[in-house]
């Protein structure tokens, strides 16, 4: 129902194997704190897949049991080596750099790599996905590094570091803070993992890293563009505006889904409003006179235009979730282990072109969202062109306090670096690895990048609900606002106090940021 913020319901166990995860289940996990169970007929089919390969390698040549690795493929390992290998491969390739990734990320990337191990095509001992289910239920971190992949095959180096914790080493982020990996498994009273086969090369070798950045970018960007729609219709109720650009009629003769829905939202959320006109009553009676029409014709774009601008934002969350969810439903290694028709199959499904293309055109539709909201703000800023309220949203007296002028500046240069952040990942492939990986995806990044522009995105969005809330004190519109109005008016008030004398505004935004961060309009799902 629009108008309504969700509440939290109660712990429930999510099931991983036998059917496909979707955006819920990851929410759910993520954010409220639900835990994580295993098929028994998914299990079954892990050990049974692990059996097969275990027979099926013997006296044959299978890339990455008793191959090296890469350009080195053409090396044949003998069997006492086997084991060695993985656990080279995993040190060797623990070699990333820059920041960590905060844990909610860590955790969905393990959830991404329990889900693909959980499918039975993978060739992994029962011990890697028991241990995987603990460290997501017990809240155990993987310490994993932003830079290092390529994206190519698979998250390489991120999903290392995951692999390295796994087996016991490097350190672990536990209780608030990191910690030896040894004492992370002695104080949870768990087993390092052994290898046993392929284990080594199972772990790192997928996308799993950035699929679950992208799952976490795909959930906050729906509440983005929540916020924005309900904000958009705000401003058109302070600002008094007719109704018509928002009206089924106008809209269903543009035939876009995204457009009708969102206007279809709008009228939802000012149903309610006493704010809102009619166009007939405020230009179709024939009482104007000839020359200047004091009342607004015609709304600025970054008003009118709403549907037309959040449509397209609309499809494209639309369709990333459909392609990052396919994602992470799929098995994403290399070889396939394949014991239905008891083949191996080398081939390429840890490439990450799917994620990289739809995280950058992610980034792109939220950039053009922050856009539009730093255009909303210097509307009701500039009071030469709203003819509405004081310069800056400023409530004191005007020459000596200055309002939140300032704060449009940190609004438009995050919005600048939005748009500097759009370029795309995609087609930034550089061959490397001997030429081996001589076109990759570079979907790491293109997800690291979109979840910078989505986090400034949210800072912009903070100092326009900042601003909202003034010009409606201004206004005296409290009683006047739509319900949801009404109510984002007092629980943000109660977090943003009114800002009369000139204070610091950076905790105020940042408070603001947290709530919007935090609760989740339930409008568009």
């Amino acid at each position: 129902m629009s108008g309504k913020l969700t509440h939290k319901p109660k712990i429930e166990m999510i099931i991983i194997g036998g059917r496909n995860l979707d955006l819920d289940d990851f929410r759910k996990i993520l954010f409220e704190g639900e835990k994580v169970e295993l098929d028994s007929q998914a299990i079954k089919k892990v050990q049974e897949n692990y059996g097969f390969l275990e027979d099926f390698s013997k006296n044959k040549v299978i890339y990455g049991i008793n191959t090296c690795f890469g350009p080195m493929a053409q090396y044949k390992i003998s069997d006492k080596d086997q084991k060695k290998l993985q656990y080279n491969l995993i040190r060797s390739h623990a070699a990333g750099s820059g920041n960590t990734l905060p844990n909610v990320y860590t955790k969905a990337l393990m959830i991404g790599r329990l889900n693909t191990f959980m499918k039975g095509f993978s060739g992994v001992h029962q011990d890697a996905i028991f241990l995987l289910k603990e460290f997501i239920n017990r809240d155990i971190y993987p310490k994993v590094f932003e830079h290092g992949g390529v994206g190519a095959s698979g998250d390489l180096v991120q999903l290392a570091h995951l692999a390295l914790n796994l087996i016991g080493e490097g350190e672990i982020f536990f209780d608030g803070e990191f910690r030896p990996a040894q004492e992370v498994f002695e104080a949870n009273n768990l087993t390092p993992l052994k290898v046993h086969l392929r284990e080594g090369l199972a772990l790192i070798n997928g996308t799993s890293c950035m699929t679950g950045i992208g799952i976490i970018n795909l959930i906050h960007a729906k509440n983005l563009l929540n916020w924005s729609l309900i904000s958009s219709s705000l401003i058109n109720e302070v600002v008094e505006s007719a109704d018509d650009h928002f009206s089924e009629e106008l809209n269903k003769v543009k035939l876009h889904e995204g457009q009708n829905r969102i206007a279809e939202e709008m009228r939802n959320i000012v149903t309610s409003s006493k704010l809102i006109k009619k166009r007939s009553d405020l230009f179709f009676n024939n009482n104007h006179d000839v020359g200047v029409i004091k009342v607004k014709v015609q709304e600025y774009y970054s008003l009118r235009c709403v549907p037309q601008v959040l449509g397209p934002i609309y499809e494209t969350i639309q369709n990333a979730e459909k392609v990052i969810i396919n994602e992470v439903n799929s098995v994403n290694d290399n070889p396939i282990i394949d014991q239905e028709n008891e083949d191996v199959l080398h081939g390429g499904n840890f490439h990450g072109d799917y994620v990289s293309l739809e995280m950058d055109k992610l980034k792109i539709v939220i950039t053009k969202l922050t856009m539009l909201v730093e255009r909303q703000i210097n509307y009701l800023y500039n009071n030469k062109i709203n003819e509405k309220f004081p310069p800056f949203a400023n409530l004191g007296v005007i020459g000596l306090d200055l309002g939140l002028q300032a704060a449009q500046f940190t609004a438009t240069s995050t919005t600048a670096e939005n748009q500097t952040l759009s370029n795309p990942m995609y087609v930034h492939s550089i061959p490397n690895n001997g030429d081996n990986q001589d076109i990759v995806s570079m979907g790491t990044n293109s997800a690291l990048i979109t979840k910078k522009v989505i986090e400034n995105s949210f800072q912009v969005l903070s100092i326009k609900y900042m601003s909202l809330l003034q010009v409606i004190d201004y206004m005296e519109f409290q009683e006047e606002l739509s319900d949801i109005g009404k109510k984002l008016h007092k629980e943000m008030r109660a977090i943003v106090p009114k800002i009369v004398n000139d204070v610091p505004l950076y905790p105020h935004i940042e408070n603001m940021r947290q709530y919007l961060v935090n609760n989740r309009p339930n409008l568009i799902n």
